[in-house]
């Protein structure tokens, strides 16, 4: 009896699954598995947002299967071990498995593939399973990967995204096989509360009013602060509930509208941040360019980064986002932009900081997209325009015009109306008084002139 096993790692889904269905097709018998793996929970900054929504993922993708006639074996441990656990116990030929491109992911891949080799195994790495396009599938001449999204984007679309496959009919796994008890929700101490759901039946329910109710309105409304208009997919795309590739067809197959193709333009967007840091794993905690930054540290410092993680900068659209990434664990995208540009380029204070923050409450920090994002903002990425410096109040007037944004999420200046909670430092001492909202950390020409100071621009 000839029987596979098929690793899941950040591709939690039935649905358009290289692994699976090479696994179902080529074997007798499967035996889906998840390694609760010890190695990431002792480094990552992973925090119990992730963590619930990971819990989800697993529920619902063992429902998944279960209807399929199969289910989910989850274990905890060293991975490697684990792994040579079960295919020991299922008297498993191969594991198949996604490519990861994080540095881990590769050195991951590396253990196991010697560990299997030396049990008689072989292992079968499936690209093109977390992105759309492989990591390294298109390269400039002369490089090893792209630099520069224009040109990326343009390869990219040229090469063309592989075929979706259906989710397989049946998945026969041996009952003799042990699982160990399912992480849950139940008991999770730091909850945001207004965390989404995680698993691949609310990804797919997402998807679908997203193209139903979303996406033609995605180019005029996407930067819309208040209004709601992302799709809120990154979470699923971050653990795999949703494939890359899927969306790609299914949004161009869909609608042929500006807003179709701007939103097919972000997932290119995630793939780049995939294949730079393919590329070049030191980027997830080093300068990808670095700018010779001497970023400030010290008592003053770190009381502003305190202000800015708990939305009390004083600079009311910085604090909203704050504040709306603490209830929800998700953010805007917009929002971390100039969140992102106000500690590093304002406060001047290491895009690191930031990005451990992020990692903590986001439920969709994915690695290589939260640091090459924070590198972007910082300057020391992949940005043309290392320097460039979003304005927090401009951004606000611009992107929430009617304050409609800030007073959702600092209800402490409901009261103001218009633009005018947008800077409500401009307000009379004794009005201000009425307020109970700090005073700016921070004046808006102090912080350029340090950065420019800083980066020798004066």
């Amino acid at each position: 009896m000839h029987i596979s096993v098929v690793l899941f790692t950040s591709d939690l889904r039935v649905h358009d699954h290289p692994p699976l269905r090479a696994a179902v097709s080529g074997a007798d018998a499967v035996v889906p598995l998840f390694v609760r793996d010890r190695a990431i929970a002792d480094v990552s900054d992973a925090g119990p947002n992730r963590q619930a929504f990971l819990a989800d993922c697993l529920a619902d993708l063992d429902r998944q299967l279960r209807d399929r006639g199969g289910r989910l074996v989850v274990r905890a441990g060293d991975l490697v071990g684990q792994v040579r656990q079960v295919v020991e116990a299922a008297d498993a030929d191969e594991v198949h498995m996604a490519a990861g491109v994080s540095r881990y992911a590769h050195a991951r891949e590396h253990r196991l593939r010697e560990a299997l080799e030396r049990d008689g195994r072989r292992l079968y790495v499936h690209d093109a399973v977390v992105t759309a396009l492989a990591p390294g599938a298109v390269t400039p001449a002369g490089s090893d990967h792209f630099a520069v999204f224009t040109p990326y984007f343009r390869r990219w679309t040229a090469q063309g995204v592989r075929a979706v496959l259906a989710a397989p009919r049946t998945v026969h796994v041996p009952d003799y096989i042990r699982s160990h008890p399912y992480p849950t929700r139940e008991g999770m101490d730091g909850l945001s509360p207004g965390l989404a759901e995680g698993g691949e039946s609310a990804g797919r329910a997402l998807w679908k009013a997203w193209l139903r109710n979303g996406i033609d309105q995605y180019t005029e409304n996407h930067d819309d602060l208040a209004g709601d208009a992302t799709s809120k997919l990154s979470p699923h795309l971050h653990f795999g509930t949703l494939s890359s590739a899927e969306l790609v067809h299914g949004a161009r197959k869909r609608s042929s509208s500006r807003g179709a193709e701007d939103f097919v333009r972000q997932l290119c967007w995630r793939d780049f941040h995939h294949q730079v840091l393919a590329a070049r794993p030191h980027a997830a905690a080093a300068d990808y360019r670095t700018r010779g930054d001497r970023w400030r540290t010290g008592e003053a410092a770190d009381a502003d980064v305190r202000a800015w993680q708990d939305g009390a900068t004083g600079f009311p659209v910085v604090d909203a986002a704050m504040r709306q990434l603490r209830h929800e664990g998700w953010m805007h995208n917009r929002a971390r932009l100039l969140t992102a540009s106000f500690l590093t380029k304002t406060l001047y204070v290491d895009w690191r900081v930031g990005a451990r923050h992020f990692q903590r409450l986001l439920v969709d920090g994915d690695l290589a997209n939260n640091q090459l994002n924070w590198q972007w903002a910082a300057g020391t990425g992949t940005d043309s325009r290392p320097n460039r410096v979003l304005n927090p109040v401009l951004q606000a007037k611009r992107y929430d015009p009617d304050g409609t944004y800030v007073r959702r999420w600092v209800p402490e200046l409901a009261d103001l109306r218009g633009a005018a909670v947008h800077e409500p430092w401009k307000l009379a001492k004794e009005t201000r008084a009425e307020y109970d909202y700090p005073e700016p950390i921070v004046e808006l020409s102090d912080g350029l002139a340090r950065f420019k100071q800083a980066r020798g621009l004066e």
